[in-house]
């Protein structure tokens, strides 16, 4: 298989779980709604592990465009296939996006609220502070890349390593999860509220495209730095990708502090 179709099917593969199970536990009518939060974690722990088991013959099973960057800062990727397989990630996000949308159609028909029909697909603050966002998905994605390039420094009984991966990403969810709703992965936000944006859900709502940036420049940058931590802290490698990320981290920050004062700057002209 073609790694970058594999990048595809496994990132389509990763969603359908993985708003899968939001959607289970939240939609109006389902089975399991009100499972609850430790349901959500686990069930996303387990949508990374069959997309990894799925496709990562073919092409590692990056699925996550946070993952391609950082393992290319860490000098593990060709920077060439970079933007190539972010493409294919998003792309299968919206497939897997999608494919949620037919199965419970009727649910999403019952259900009344439309933040809830969002968030089936897209992350979002509970405390709405860019900043504060921003400094969420970057310590979720530096753990993440970091933790990922730890597993693969270490040898498991063959055919494990997904199901360690699917941990980790478990760990993430159960510990840090709750101020952001964790994304970790660019692909996994964009493409879903892309299809929440163009699909013809009843009563849906706005996107919430002002959030989006905290799902895709938190990952971007924390994957980045963990990669150039990792290289240079535990592989004791001068790394120049170390200063480049940094630089990367401090610019998205600095954006957060720009962001919150233009919304600040919009609310008030509101009140006026």
């Amino acid at each position: 298989m073609n790694a970058y179709i594999a990048e595809f099917v496994g990132t389509a593969i990763l969603i359908l779980f993985g708003t899968g199970v939001v959607a289970n536990v939240n939609l109006k009518g389902s089975l399991a709604q009100g499972a609850g939060w430790v349901v959500i974690a686990f069930g996303w722990g387990f949508a990374v592990t069959f997309g990894v088991y799925a496709v990562g013959q073919f092409s590692d099973a990056h699925i996550n465009p946070a993952v391609t960057l950082g393992f290319a800062f860490a000098g593990e990727f060709p920077w060439v296939d970079v933007v190539p397989y972010i493409i294919a990630q998003v792309l299968g996000a919206m497939v897997g996006a999608l494919l949620v949308w037919l199965h419970f159609m009727p649910h999403f028909k019952a259900e009344e609220d439309a933040g809830t029909k969002l968030g089936v697909y897209a992350t979002g603050a509970v405390y709405p502070n860019y900043v504060a966002n921003f400094a969420s998905e970057m310590i979720g994605t530096f753990i993440l890349v970091m933790g990922l390039l730890f597993i693969g420094a270490n040898e498991f009984t063959e055919g494990l390593n997904p199901l360690i991966v699917g941990f980790l990403i478990t760990a993430i969810g159960l510990s840090l999860g709750g101020t952001t709703g964790y994304a970790i992965n660019p692909a996994r936000d964009f493409g879903p509220r892309l299809a929440h944006f163009l699909m013809p859900i009843p009563g849906k709502g706005g996107s919430n495209w002002k959030y989006s940036p905290v799902p895709i420049l938190g990952p971007l940058s924390g994957g980045a730095l963990g990669a150039a931590v990792y290289n240079t802290v535990f592989l004791s490698a001068p790394d120049v990708y170390l200063v480049a990320a940094i630089i990367f981290v401090i610019a998205v920050l600095v954006f957060g502090v720009f962001l919150n004062k233009a919304i600040l700057k919009e609310e008030t002209s509101k009140l006026m």
